[in-house]
């Protein structure tokens, strides 16, 4: 396949999808090409999972969440579908199961190179959600040669995993997640923490991320953050299973899971981890104060009751013994994930992190190239179901005035 298009949209997800709509409202010639299914990334959670944000934060632009609950949590499944019945409802024109290995500048456009042949296109929107590539540390591969390791991403249930006692590598979102249902399935689980912030589920009976939108988190933007390597930190801890409740590593020591610092190797038959759990979970506990704080000045300013806020108990938690691999089943590799733009065949185009140089979506070191979907592209909204569609207006508009 060998073609010509003005538009080129690489990624089908919720930021390809986006764009697609902005493009077709626009009367731009585009085409969009998807490495899977539209929605396969979501396809690809555990079986269980379920957003972690209220549903009314689908806020794509002609596709916002319009079902009947609005403050629950969309299983898997709904989220895909939920995301090919907005690409159906403006006809969007996805090439599914169509990769693209390399994209390279040509003449006074690109050339995006697929299984098929290639593909020409003016202009290029790069989508390819969040971040491409689990992390995976050195020490995991020392683990694969002893034990089964599972990546977060071919985790599926509980009883899929070989039967006997779990190590999640990861305190971030998806390991506490994942740790918390092996628990409830009553499996024997130790959790290697690391340090997330903490937020309660709800206050004064309102979900923790409306107020989060209200007191303007979800607007900051990357000057705001410590450092450029922050755009790596997780985020807060939540989940939507089972209702949506709190989650952290005191609920997590509370149903029985072992704790313990984060992993930095293997020492013949015992698993080494830090000694760092207090400040994993003093790091939780102090975010966990911090909006909860938040919440009641944001209240008392807009002349509401002031809030009850649960509060942390002020006391540690006790590690526990680190695990010998004789004792441990399986390994989850719950480390998180980092970009990867090793495709796009242009020296310098991302930053020492990995993610693209960019301006409001525009490379600042390839003209007619841009991105949606990135972390941090212009605030911490970005990448999410709540913001992405302002960034795809945004860079959409850019294109249709070129």
């Amino acid at each position: 396949m060998r073609s010509d298009v003005d538009v080129l949209v690489v990624g089908g997800g919720q930021a390809g999808l986006a764009v697609s709509h902005a493009l077709t409202r626009s009367g731009l010639e585009h085409v969009v090409v998807e490495q899977g299914r539209i929605g396969h990334t979501w396809d690809g959670r555990w079986d269980s999972f379920r957003l972690v944000t209220p549903n009314h934060t689908i806020r794509l632009p002609g596709g916002e969440y319009r079902g009947n609950d609005p403050d629950g949590y969309l299983a898997r499944d709904e989220i895909a579908e939920h995301l090919r019945g907005y690409a159906s409802s403006f006809g969007a024109p996805v090439s599914e199961r169509t990769r693209v290995e390399a994209l390279r500048v040509d003449g006074g456009g690109f050339v995006a190179e697929t299984a098929s042949g290639g593909i020409r296109a003016r202009r290029v929107v790069v989508c390819t959600g969040a971040y491409q590539r689990q992390h995976r540390p050195p020490f995991i591969a020392d683990f694969a040669r002893r034990l089964p390791v599972v990546a977060t991403t071919d985790y599926r249930a509980p009883d899929l995993l070989p039967a006997g006692r779990v190590l999640v590598v990861g305190g971030g979102q998806s390991g506490c997640q994942i740790a918390e249902e092996l628990s409830r399935a009553g499996r024997e689980v130790v959790l290697a923490a690391g340090r997330a912030p903490a937020v309660p589920r709800r206050v004064a009976g309102r979900d923790v991320f409306d107020w989060l939108i209200d007191l303007g988190f979800f607007e900051q933007t990357l000057a705001q953050l410590p450092s450029p390597a922050a755009r790596l930190a997780s985020n807060p801890l939540a989940t939507g299973a089972n209702g949506g409740h709190d989650l952290n590593l005191r609920t997590l020591a509370g149903r029985g899971v072992g704790l313990i610092g984060h992993v930095v190797g293997i020492d013949g038959d015992r698993v080494v981890a830090a000694d760092d759990l207090d400040e994993c979970v003093a790091t939780g506990d102090r975010v966990f104060r911090e909006v909860c704080a938040g919440i009641v000045r944001l209240a008392l300013s807009r002349g509401w009751p002031a809030p009850e806020v649960p509060e942390m108990p002020a006391s540690g938690l006790d590690p526990a013994p680190a695990p010998r691999l004789a004792d441990l089943a399986v390994v989850v590799n719950a480390c998180g994930y980092r970009p990867a733009y090793e495709w796009i065949g242009v020296p310098g185009v991302v930053d020492d992190v990995g993610f693209p140089i960019q301006v409001d979506g525009a490379s600042t070191r390839v003209p007619g190239l841009h991105f949606v979907g990135v972390p941090w592209l212009r605030t911490r909204k970005s990448p999410l179901l709540i913001g992405v569609g302002e960034d795809a207006d945004l860079v959409v508009d850019r294109l249709a005035a070129a």
